[in-house]
């Protein structure tokens, strides 16, 4: 079992001062994160891409790279990368870069982006969505399978037998497919015999377990060992000292951005009363003490599969400090629970899933 993190590099105003951090101080403090999710043995950090004023992290490899060179173990990923509005060329040497500083730690997640700003920024056509990710998909993975690629589609000009460098330190460099729960994202994961990601911010977690099943069946169906594809989560959350003081520190920051984004997607208005519900041992958010979130990572694995964890922290802006202690307590108290608790379930032979 896997335990790491995930940001999207907010930079959204202070709920109680008002002051608006700038995208060079929330980059800087991203990667003292990494680094120190890092120094406290967590296994993974990704960093998402977004290209709206209240999102620092435009690309991702760079604040990945700019860890790299400071930490030793812990895998970087992008969160996603929006690979429908990218050249996969760049895509892959940027990460393939990223490989060679941090000596094989790098990863690729790639999705569609559930925001869209980069659609119009870089010429795309909204109506060519699902089309351009499939595309560039097909793309990325022949430039991992071979130096030399010669490809044809139709939203890119072809290639002709050319090469692509720098080549990964991992071969093959790892590509993950990040889905919000879509049927068809998860069967297309599965018949390529690629890693899934499923972002599980919302409802109950157990309904994504016959998302999981499908995907092994998918998998299966094309000749890939099921046993073998690792399955990972992406869900909000946060670490404190108690349960309450969790709650009480993670929530105004957490209804700022959630009605923000509410406001654009026609959600309903987030209160207190959602934030409480959703902490509960069946709900989506992992938020609490300790014992609180090492109980519901232990509970997502047994009755969903996943396994890798990955707390997206924070949402919207918090002080750096809280995060960094957050940081600090999923490395140091909440992992090690979780990993104790999965050894003795292998130790005695006990379904896992």
């Amino acid at each position: 079992m896997e335990i790491g993190l995930s940001t999207f590099v907010e930079t959204t105003p202070d709920v109680h001062t008002g002051e608006l951090i700038s995208h060079a101080q929330r980059l800087r403090e991203v990667v003292e994160e990494i680094v120190l999710a890092d120094r406290v043995g967590l296994d993974v950090f990704g960093v998402g891409e977004h290209h709206r004023k209240d999102y620092a992290a435009s690309s991702p490899a760079v604040v990945l790279a700019a860890a790299a060179a400071q930490t030793e173990r812990i895998r970087l990923t992008s969160a996603v990368t929006v690979l429908s509005s990218a050249d996969p060329v760049r895509v892959f040497q940027e990460f393939s870069t990223l490989d060679g500083i941090s000596n094989g730690r790098a990863e690729i997640m790639a999705g569609r982006g559930s925001f869209i700003e980069s659609f119009p920024l870089f010429g795309y056509d909204l109506q060519d969505y699902d089309e351009l990710f499939d595309e560039k998909l097909d793309l990325l993975l022949k430039i991992r399978a071979s130096e030399k690629v010669t490809w044809e589609g139709k939203h890119r000009p072809a290639i002709r037998n050319l090469g692509v460098y720098p080549r990964p330190v991992q071969e093959p460099l790892p590509v993950w497919i990040g889905s919000g729960g879509n049927t068809e994202s998860v069967i297309r994961a599965g018949l390529l015999g690629l890693p899934l990601v499923l972002a599980i911010i919302g409802g109950r977690p157990t309904q994504f377990a016959p998302l999981v099943q499908l995907y092994k069946k998918a998998a299966a169906q094309a000749g890939h060992d099921p046993a073998k594809l690792p399955v990972a989560s992406h869900s909000h959350g946060f670490v404190g000292e108690e349960a309450e003081q969790a709650a009480d520190l993670f929530f105004p920051s957490t209804q700022a951005s959630m009605n923000v984004i509410g406001r654009e997607r026609g959600w309903g208005h987030y209160g207190r009363a959602s934030l409480d519900a959703a902490r509960s041992l069946e709900g989506a958010l992992y938020v609490g003490d300790p014992d609180t979130v090492a109980r519901k990572i232990i509970y997502l694995r047994k009755n969903v599969g996943i396994t890798r964890f990955m707390l997206h922290c924070p949402l919207g802006t918090m002080p750096h400090e809280q995060v960094m202690r957050s940081i600090e307590l999923l490395g140091t108290e909440v992992a090690p629970r979780v990993r104790e608790e999965i050894a003795r379930w292998e130790a005695a032979g006990e379904p896992q899933e």
